[in-house]
């Protein structure tokens, strides 16, 4: 059925995003999580899920989104990306959306341009829209790193985030 996508819906902040169904290994409640020393900001540590080594994110964090305290609403979803099992905190997971094709256009460019190259585009889903993402982009090593590393060059000033200069 190429006329539809199968997409999980969840939400991180006050938005709805989705990943493709076929990426989505399981989605489980956010267990102990073991911190990895010298991880970037958003890699909150890692996962024993039944044998397997997970390594799990923070959307909010990865987004830039106000941080909040974990609750019971929190999922891990566990996405598979390039062989190999990813966790993405989020704040809820809600429904599988079937999202026709032709609900779907291409991410603005504005996207590019702010960074957030993991938007795949945009579904129009009952008069809301819902942020498609990327997950080759959302979790490359190399972007992630390399983003990283542009926040680490610059001393932290509080307000600069978002690309906002101190001059």
């Amino acid at each position: 059925m190429a006329d539809e996508l199968h997409i999980v819906g969840f939400q991180v902040g006050r938005e709805t995003y989705g990943v493709p169904i076929t990426s989505l290994h399981e989605i489980v409640r956010v267990p102990e999580i073991t911190v990895v020393p010298d991880a970037p900001v958003y890699l909150e540590g890692v996962i024993n899920l039944r044998g397997k080594i997970v390594s799990v994110m923070d959307l909010r964090k990865r987004f830039g989104e106000k941080q909040v305290a974990l609750n019971k609403q929190n999922r891990i979803l566990v996405v598979e990306h390039s062989g190999k099992l990813a966790g993405l905190i989020v704040d809820s997971a809600s429904e599988v959306l079937k999202i026709p094709a032709a609900d779907v256009e291409a991410a603005p460019s504005v996207f590019q341009e702010g960074g957030l190259n993991c938007v795949s585009g945009l579904g129009k889903v009952n008069g809301r829209l819902v942020v498609l993402l990327d997950m080759n982009k959302l979790l490359a090593p190399g972007s992630l790193l390399s983003a990283e590393r542009t926040k680490k060059s610059k001393p932290a000033v509080q307000g600069e985030a978002r690309g906002a200069s101190a001059s």
